[in-house]
């Protein structure tokens, strides 16, 4: 993970205190790491989940952005509509959640999606 936007990397948008370690996002973080894409948190001052997704993807060179708000879960791509995210999931099970990491990563990579 790293803060260095310059680089391509997929941005997760918070507008919160959020940590890698924290055991609630590492399976996702996980997730998008076993597809070998880096991942950057930047602070976005926006309530609604599914708007600072999307400003997420489109601060990211990669043109994705995930946010998330207690367990809701919003993957977002930069070329669709901002009130019409490519996943927006509860999630509650660790292995759901790590595809979904592994989702976002396969967008930028362009090849087929996991179930969740």
């Amino acid at each position: 993970m790293t803060d260095d936007f310059e680089r391509p990397t997929i941005v997760i948008g918070v507008n919160c205190q959020f940590s890698s370690q924290d055991k609630q996002s590492k399976p996702l973080l996980n997730g998008i790491e076993e597809e070998q894409i880096p991942v950057a948190i930047k602070n976005i001052s926006i309530n609604d989940v599914v708007s600072r997704a999307y400003q997420a993807a489109l601060s990211s060179r990669l043109s994705v952005g995930i946010a998330c708000e207690g367990n809701r879960y919003v993957v977002h791509y930069r070329n669709l509509p901002e009130k019409k995210p490519l996943f927006d999931y509860v999630i509650d099970n660790d292995e759901k959640l790590r595809n979904l990491g592994a989702n976002a990563a396969r967008l930028v990579k362009g090849i087929p999606f996991k179930k969740l």
